[in-house]
């Protein structure tokens, strides 16, 4: 397993050990100790699984008191995945980054605690599994407009699929004195 740092500090790509033959493949998709010792602590307690056709984008999601750690994977086509930090006071706040996921390059990535989440849909389906080092508290979520132009992000898609909730989202600008404090995280 290799981790590869990324622009925003604690958010890692991890690129698994994948043992090919004729049969198929076998990888570890997860191993506490190693993964820890990769810099990905935290305690996972929920694993999420989701579905989505081309062009849905599912975010920007993520929870104020209980924050989540995620471990991000694709199981079944392909997705841009995003981590955006909404830590009051952080160097980077509003920065994102992005990553191209796929079934095929079996590529995860850990966003940590007081980050928000999203991904959009590259294949014509896409499948995507998630592990969370809390559990989800709808009452505790906030949600961040996908389109925010003071965030940037550059999206593969102008026109997605969006739930009721994402498309009614705020900006992050209307959210301030909801986020985590970078110090408190």
């Amino acid at each position: 397993m290799r981790t590869v740092p990324t622009d925003l500090p604690g958010v890692l790509l991890v690129e698994p050990l994948v043992h090919r033959d004729s049969r198929g493949f076998f990888l570890e998709t997860y191993n506490e100790r190693r993964y820890r010792e990769a810099g990905i602590a935290g305690d996972f307690v929920q694993d999420n699984h989701s579905r989505s056709v081309r062009g849905t984008v599912r975010g920007l999601h993520f929870q104020v008191r209980r924050m989540q750690g995620k471990l991000v994977r694709a199981v079944a086509g392909e997705m841009f995945d995003v981590a955006v930090d909404v830590r009051r006071g952080s160097p980077t706040f509003g920065r994102w980054v992005g990553a191209h996921l796929s079934a095929e390059n079996f590529r995860q990535i850990y966003i940590p605690p007081g980050f928000a989440h999203g991904f959009c849909v590259l294949s014509d389906v896409g499948e995507v599994e998630y592990k969370c080092t809390e559990l989800y508290d709808a009452a505790d979520e906030l949600v961040i407009a996908w389109n925010d132009p003071q965030v940037g992000i550059e999206w593969p898609v102008s026109e997605p699929l969006l739930s009721g909730k994402d498309r009614a989202a705020p900006r992050l600008a209307q959210v301030l004195d909801r986020l985590p404090a970078y110090d408190a995280v």
